[in-house]
């Protein structure tokens, strides 16, 4: 019986800044950030968005497809919670009006966690394959204005429907682990805005993929050369290209620059468009490797390599599945990034300086989304959502 992903949706706000205004802002060639660090655009989140509305959003066409009986269990990975104790995944749970034997339980570790998450479900789908299992990631990616990792802001969720016999993509169950204890980025409770070591989480994330990669070649007889495309964790495009071009040293493996371009391309098209989405970005790059690639990717084997700062790394393989085109949603995604509306240097700056209440009174939020769902106000330090 093979296990993998039958369905993946993502979500994203419907605004965004261009990086050549912020450039502009800052008295810079917008190639520093276009070419530099391969972005374009960051998508901005409005005042009635955060990762529960995102989520739901994202995972909405799988629920109105399967039905809200069929999901055993919502798995929702994020590092930017909205509460220490409840899962964000509860408020989705009733948004989406999912069946109440349906488990909930929210996961962290830095942007890993959706890789835990999907681990965890293929596990518990070969235990009960008739119950598929919902995975959702979504994540609000903010740094410190004129800070490195300005440019580098985003917001996404991406939902993945785990099944037996998935219609997309099969997941081996071998794969490459690393943990190690450091300090390249967290965020303290009582901070809004992350800290990171960017050299320094650079440096980790690439020794962390030659260890993952150690790792799973004793535990799989897979080789470098069996992979067709390799997928990355995307905390801005350029990451890719650094982390495949020191897995190919790793390997010896001879390829030119443009051969290890082609492996990774497709992948980058929506992240550049979106922006940093922490445990999402793998995955919307995963979804944009099959969405955007020119050939027919049926038995085309990828590699993933899953990184969250602080650290636990993973690296893991996948088999595209014959008709897995019927199972995408290429048309919602394009559109959904086209018909955004881009930001002034002004309305961003006003947005991003927008703080959550926290004097337990009524507020209610003006509504911004363009999507079904909406965070319509925060009362009594509890957050009310609802359906548009």
């Amino acid at each position: 019986m093979s296990v993998g992903i039958d369905e993946i949706s993502f979500y994203t706000s419907g605004q965004y800044l261009d990086l050549k205004t912020l450039a502009q802002h800052q008295g810079i060639d917008p190639n520093k950030y276009y070419d530099g660090i391969g972005q374009e655009k960051m998508a901005m989140a409005s005042l009635d968005e955060d990762v529960v509305t995102l989520a739901a959003n994202a995972a909405l066409p799988i629920v109105e497809r399967v039905g809200t009986e069929a999901i055993a269990a919502v798995l929702f990975a994020t590092e930017t919670g909205i509460d220490q104790s409840k899962a964000a995944g509860v408020y989705v749970h009733r948004l989406l009006g999912l069946n109440s034997n349906c488990r909930v339980v929210e996961l962290k570790q830095a942007c890993y966690s959706a890789t835990a998450a999907i681990q965890m479900a293929c596990a518990m789908v070969a235990r009960q394959p008739a119950r598929p299992i919902l995975v959702i990631a979504s994540d609000v990616a903010r740094y410190d204005l004129e800070s490195p990792g300005e440019a580098t802001q985003g917001c996404g969720a991406v939902a993945m429907l785990i099944s037996a016999n998935p219609r997309i993509l099969e997941i081996a169950p071998e794969v490459g682990n690393h943990t190690e204890d450091v300090m390249d980025f967290w965020r303290p409770n009582y901070r809004t805005n992350a800290l990171v070591d960017g050299k320094y989480s650079t440096k980790i994330y690439l020794k962390s993929l030659k260890r993952s990669w150690e790792n799973f070649t004793e535990q799989s007889s897979t080789s470098y050369t069996d992979l067709d495309y390799f997928c990355y964790h995307l905390p801005f495009g350029k990451m890719a290209q650094k982390a495949h071009s020191h897995l190919a040293r790793v390997n010896k493996s001879g390829q030119t620059p443009e051969e290890l371009e082609r492996q990774i391309e497709p992948t980058l098209i929506y992240n550049r468009a979106i922006g940093n989405s922490y445990t999402a970005s793998m995955y919307i790059g995963l979804c944009s490797l099959l969405e955007n690639s020119t050939e027919d990717l049926t038995d085309k084997r990828i590699g993933l390599f899953s990184y969250g700062s602080g650290c636990v790394a993973e690296f893991f393989t996948a088999r595209v599945q014959a008709g897995y085109q019927q199972a995408l949603l290429p048309h919602k995604h394009q559109a959904l990034l086209e018909n955004r509306k881009e930001l002034s240097y002004e309305e961003y700056i006003e947005l991003y300086h927008y703080a959550n209440p926290t004097d337990g009174g009524e507020h209610r939020l003006p509504q911004q989304t363009q999507g079904r769902f909406r965070l319509a106000a925060i009362s009594e330090h509890k957050r009310e959502y609802i359906s548009v």
